[in-house]
């Protein structure tokens, strides 16, 4: 009887097979990584489009939209609609009612009781495509931030002197209102120096289906030892974009301070060192490759591309312009 033998593959076929299988997964893992983005951002728009309707139940239940931040450090609209996101046991821990360090620093955003709250993560704030962070006393950056309009807010020099408005005219660009503001400082009686803004649905005039409510932004790595808060949002001036700036723009944010950003990737472009003629300025950013994500006053939620057409942005950006906007544009 004859017996089979069986034929060994040469070195030459072995190796010819090991590079189709490599080129097989080089080209499978772009397509796994595209998919795994695509559901990342269909979570991204999830979340946004929850915070949205947290914020329309807010109005619902108190006539208003949240305040954008109390100044600095006295809560975010973050906190205003903790209950709105099945989260009433850290709206209770939250102190709400003493800001301005009256009586106590303690009910800063980083003080001792609302630490309980700031250093959590809460996933609806957070975008899947980002790496998770937190700066001082382990309070935590999340991704998303509300709509201060179409340019800059300038921040004067003083103790109990300081304005938190948008910038009126910003190289030739007007102010045409926001849905969110920064209220200013309080004097040491509690008063206001100035009046607090509210602002209803009704203030739309440019409508909510044209108007932006929240954006993306991103949560800013340290690098270097070196932190950078963008993304802090339980902090006042981390807490809103403008559309003064495209989406993920060269261009830099401009922050309180050199202090407070590192410009250096993972990050996006900032400086530091705001003044009257160079406002603080946050851009809408995203991790997602080629723009961001936005949620309209209607509770809508779209992706805009990085070269949307700048008129049309920053049209978006006002909630009384009265621009006529071309969606061809996008």
């Amino acid at each position: 009887m004859m017996k089979n033998k069986q034929r060994a593959f040469t070195l030459v076929e072995l190796l010819v097979v090991i590079a189709i299988i490599g080129i097989l997964i080089a080209l499978l893992l772009p397509a796994v990584q595209a998919a795994r983005e695509a559901a990342r951002r269909m979570q991204c728009a999830s979340n946004l489009k929850q915070v949205a309707f947290a914020a329309h139940n807010y109005h619902s239940a108190n006539n208003q939209l949240p305040t954008g931040a109390y100044s600095c450090c006295w809560g975010t609209w973050l906190v205003g609609i903790l209950p709105y996101i099945e989260q009433q046991e850290a709206s209770d821990l939250y102190i709400h009612n003493y800001k301005y360090d009256i009586p106590s620093s303690d009910y800063r955003y980083a003080g001792t009781l609302n630490r309980r709250v700031t250093t959590r993560r809460f996933d609806c704030y957070t975008c899947p495509s980002d790496t998770p962070t937190s700066h001082y006393s382990g309070v935590t950056c999340h991704n998303y931030v509300c709509n201060y309009g179409n340019t800059g807010f300038a921040i004067p020099s003083g103790d109990r002197d300081v304005y938190d408005g948008a910038r009126p005219v910003l190289n030739g660009v007007e102010f045409m209102g926001a849905p969110f503001s920064i209220s200013g400082w309080q004097t040491a009686d509690g008063s206001d120096n100035r009046p607090m803004q509210i602002f209803k649905f009704r203030d739309i005039t440019d409508g909510t289906s044209q108007t932006l409510m929240f954006s993306e932004c991103v949560q800013g790595q340290e690098v270097d030892g070196a932190q950078d808060l963008r993304g802090f949002s339980w902090w006042g001036y981390a807490s809103g974009f403008q559309t003064y700036l495209m989406p993920n723009s060269p261009s830099p944010d401009i922050m309180q301070s050199s202090g407070y950003c590192k410009s250096k990737a993972p990050n996006p472009p900032c400086i530091g060192g705001h003044s009257l003629a160079l406002p603080m300025t946050m851009a809408a950013r995203s991790r997602h490759p080629g723009g961001v994500q936005v949620a309209f006053c209607d509770g809508s939620v779209s992706f805009y591309s990085d070269n949307v057409e700048l008129r049309l942005w920053r049209a978006l950006g006002t909630s009384q312009g009265g621009e006529v906007l071309d969606f061809s544009e996008q």
